[in-house]
């Protein structure tokens, strides 16, 4: 076992199996990130790191859009949920309500020119501190760890 292994192993208690220390740890490393992200991303450009990840994924879909159901899917919400985060971004322009025109029931949500923009700008804080959280991390596990949070959260390349 390496030294790092046997370092992060010793505060372990016997009775905890790896797999729920992994969980517990991925849970306090996730806020950990969350929380940096929210401070720096709202510091800079007033948005949340939810928010950050929605108008990503928006930029990511096909034509700048996805239904709210399948937004919601991406960002572990529920449909109610994503709407509510929703709202205030289209009120300050960033993200458009669209109708299908063949089916009145469906609405997507579309990220805009502004929402695009200020993503670009705020990607580059997001990698600013992304690196500065993972410096410990050696780059060499970054796909094999991606891959084992991406079965985690039941993902595909499709949804990622």
């Amino acid at each position: 076992m390496s030294e790092i292994n046997q370092e992060m192993n010793q505060d372990i208690p016997a009775d905890v199996s790896p797999s729920l220390e992994f969980a517990l740890r991925l849970a306090r490393a996730q806020a950990a990130l969350v929380r940096r992200l929210d401070q720096v991303l709202g510091g800079y450009h007033g948005i949340s790191f939810g928010d950050f990840m929605l108008l990503h994924y928006l930029n990511r879909a096909p034509g700048g859009r996805l239904r709210r159901v399948d937004l919601a899917e991406r960002q572990g919400l529920t449909a109610s949920g994503v709407t509510r985060t929703l709202l205030p971004l289209e009120k300050i322009g960033l993200v458009e309500r669209q109708q299908d025109p063949r089916d009145a029931r469906v609405a997507y949500a579309a990220i805009t020119a502004t929402g695009r923009e200020l993503l670009a700008n705020a990607i580059t804080v997001a990698e600013q501190i992304s690196k500065e959280l993972l410096r410990n991390c050696p780059t060499a596990h970054f796909d094999e760890l991606s891959g084992a949070l991406a079965l985690i959260a039941g993902m595909n390349a499709s949804n990622s």
